[in-house]
């Protein structure tokens, strides 16, 4: 395995950070691996964010329902999907009217999600830590409201960015042959793939929490797609921001 890899998959989500900033000569290489990520005919849809303000970080705290490592990481990163820029390379030609659907709403929120994900991974390389905030979408039209966020703009995830100061352990994926599948998808590889993995995470659920938490990988996603927990809320709200989803 080379270091790459072995960094890759040593990935964990850090939720407790040492006071030490985070310089700006890491910042910027954290933007320029961003940058180098791939983009859909190099639209680059995405724009980043950089919190350091700590009164504003806890207002994130509140609207994300407690997360306090927001407040506690010296960085916040919120990643956005951006299609205003494109809207200002048309207006250059005389082209007032930005034609979307469901495809350029996609564009710019895998634009985004690519280029989190390469800062991640630089983030990791210069001995940093960091966890993906999806709850900033708890309250988008706040979170828009704190980082001034103009039409066809919207957040589609935080990222708390710091020296970590925890070690907890690697979170167990499902197994390969679960996800991975050769020529066409096979049905029969779901109900196999769960009942191996429901007892590695039970175990890893036990550890974790020193025996306090007894549930599993199947059980936990009951819980994690309740109708209250699946943010119906967001597509009133991407339609307030400009995006047209058809």
């Amino acid at each position: 395995m080379n270091a790459i890899i072995e960094q890759i998959r040593s990935h964990r989500s850090i939720r407790k950070f040492k006071p030490d900033p985070v310089s700006d000569e890491q910042l910027r290489q954290i933007v320029a691996a961003a940058q180098a990520a791939p983009t859909s005919t190099n639209i680059q849809a995405y724009s980043v964010i950089g919190v350091r303000n700590e009164a504003t970080r806890q207002q994130f705290v509140e609207l994300t329902g407690g997360q306090r490592h927001i407040g506690e990481s010296p960085l916040f990163l919120v990643w956005c999907a951006d299609l205003r820029r494109v809207q200002a390379a048309l207006r250059l030609h005389g082209i007032e009217s930005l034609e979307q659907n469901v495809e350029t709403f996609l564009l710019a929120t895998i634009d985004a999600t690519l280029a989190a994900q390469n800062a991640t991974i630089a983030a990791e390389s210069l001995g940093l830590g960091t966890v993906y905030i999806g709850g900033i979408r708890n309250n988008p039209a706040r979170a828009s409201e704190l980082l001034q966020l103009p039409q066809l703009v919207y957040p589609v995830f935080g990222m708390c960015v710091g020296v970590p100061d925890q070690s907890p352990d690697i979170r167990p994926r499902l197994p390969q042959e679960a996800i991975f599948h050769e020529e066409t998808y096979r049905e029969e590889k779901i109900a196999t793939g769960i009942e191996a993995y429901d007892p590695v995470s039970k175990q890893y659920y036990r550890d974790r929490t020193g025996g306090s938490k007894d549930t599993y990988w199947s059980q936990e996603m009951v819980g994690r797609f309740r109708k209250e927990r699946i943010r119906g809320h967001m597509l009133d709200f991407l339609s307030s921001q400009g995006f047209i989803i058809k």
